[in-house]
């Protein structure tokens, strides 16, 4: 089937793109409304091993296979900090904002990517972490998981080495890919992960980046809690 990719983050010079990245890792992004409730006990340490995953062309790869952290909410309700077409469980301590950016704003680009927009972004600093774990909606439309990721990749001009799988989120069938995104301004290639479903509103895409490959290693238990305890809202 047919997907169209977005190409706004195509547009942005070199330098500022790699500047962009470093940003979008370890900054929020404005224009958001309030966080969640009070924090609990701190999430749990990520315990990486090896899984096989399957490259665009079929090819095997080796993924990543992760603990799962302590359950501090949930999110994606009606009443929670960003209510979404899913909900999901909530790492402790990590802070959920709802984006609301306006079109004109100079950080509309960066809230679209492939063929949907951020809608939420849960910060991982107060677990002592530097990093988020943001989640994208799209319009309604016949396209796949799969296919979601793929223009969601593809259209971050510095990605890499993407390796898609068939999994589950909670009990919906989902797609996963993990792949790498290349920073100009730190000179070195870091880890991100993400996975997305179709929900009657529209796809939703689950990402994990951060600012580095070591810090997206220890973010991972909080997108293992995500997908694992994800249901339709």
């Amino acid at each position: 089937m047919t997907m169209t990719r977005g190409t706004r983050r195509g547009r942005v010079p070199t330098g500022l793109a790699a500047l962009a990245a470093v940003t979008a890792a370890a900054m929020p992004l404005a224009g958001c409304s309030s966080s969640a409730g009070p924090a609990v006990s701190s999430s749990a340490p990520a315990k990486a091993a090896e899984k096989p995953g399957t490259d665009e062309d079929g090819t095997k790869t080796a993924g990543t296979e992760t603990a799962v952290a302590a359950k501090g909410g949930r999110l994606g309700g009606a009443g929670s900090a960003c209510e979404l077409p899913v909900t999901f469980d909530l790492a402790a301590q990590w802070k959920p904002k709802a984006i609301e950016l306006e079109p004109d704003s100079v950080l509309a680009d960066l809230a679209e990517q492939g063929t949907v927009r951020m809608a939420c972004e849960i910060d991982a600093k107060p677990a002592g972490n530097i990093g988020f774990l943001r989640v994208w909606q799209g319009k309604p439309s016949e396209d796949d998981p799969q296919a979601v990721l793929k223009a969601f990749v593809a259209d971050d001009p510095n990605a890499g080495k993407a390796a898609y799988t068939q999994v589950k989120a909670g009990a919906l069938a989902a797609a996963e890919v993990g792949y790498t995104v290349h920073s100009e301004l730190m000179g070195e290639s870091k880890s991100e992960r993400a996975f997305a479903v179709s929900t009657p509103d529209g796809p939703v895409v689950v990402h994990l980046g951060g600012m580095d490959t070591e810090e997206h290693t220890a973010m991972l238990p909080a997108f293992e809690l995500a997908k694992r305890s994800l249901k339709l809202a």
